[in-house]
């Protein structure tokens, strides 16, 4: 395996799930191992992980380059594309905010229900393990569309186990991705997300969605696009 960020080939994996939100989530052992190598696997080289690895792999996709991330910030592309990333995506942000046209925006305090930026401001937006939290997650990703350039594409993680459908937590106990003793309630997780979490941006009137992954089942990023432009 390559990491899709820095081209590095060293991986190490450390786990990174406890007992409470393995019960909580009802996972298998193969579920678990997997999401542990999602969060905890990491390339030597750059330290990003595989949710990472496979994010950056959707936003190469819509660059339509088979350098990584880091060779692509030397491109023509690096200097115009204008990115919002909601949230700090993984390890990616030190990369991300190398690009010419970088805005961040902070989770909660950006409400992903109102963005508060203009119509067809961006070429891309992306966000990571962040949209689970979100009550109305459909809304949340038609604000990521309305704000979208046409042509440019939403590029984004949620946790995803791959072997059930997509389920809300409404009603069941509170579950953090994180210490609960100090998570607030807007990390609280809203929803479990599933083997049908690509159909989602197509009900916020996407055009067309794409799977990017990092040893599958691990990882999995998505590129949604807002219709169609020739790059």
């Amino acid at each position: 395996m390559h990491c899709g960020v820095c081209g590095g080939t060293v991986f190490s994996c450390r786990p990174v799930l406890w007992d409470g939100l393995i019960k909580e989530w009802q996972l298998s052992r193969s579920e678990a191992d997997y999401i542990d190598r999602q969060q905890g696997e990491t390339c030597d080289q750059c330290g990003a992980n595989l949710r990472s690895i496979a994010l950056a792999n959707a936003v190469r996709a819509f660059l339509g380059t088979a350098q990584t991330l880091q060779e692509a910030l030397h491109g023509p592309d690096s200097r115009t594309l204008s990115i919002l990333e909601i949230n700090e995506a993984g390890t990616l942000t030190p990369f991300l905010r190398r690009f010419g046209g970088y805005v961040f925006g902070a989770y909660p305090e950006v409400d992903m229900h109102a963005i508060p930026y203009a119509d067809a401001t961006f070429d891309v937006v992306i966000h990571s393990d962040t949209l689970e939290h979100v009550p109305n997650f459909v809304h949340a990703l038609k604000e990521c569309r309305r704000v979208l350039k046409p042509g440019g594409a939403l590029c984004y993680t949620v946790p995803t186990i791959v072997g059930r459908m997509t389920r809300d937590r409404s009603g069941l106990q509170k579950s953090f991705h994180g210490n609960p003793a100090t998570a607030s309630d807007d990390l609280v997780v809203q929803t479990e997300f599933g083997a049908d979490a690509w159909t989602y941006p197509m009900l916020a009137g996407f055009t067309d969605v794409s799977i990017h992954t990092a040893a599958y089942p691990a990882a999995t990023a998505l590129m949604a696009r807002n219709g169609w432009t020739v790059r």
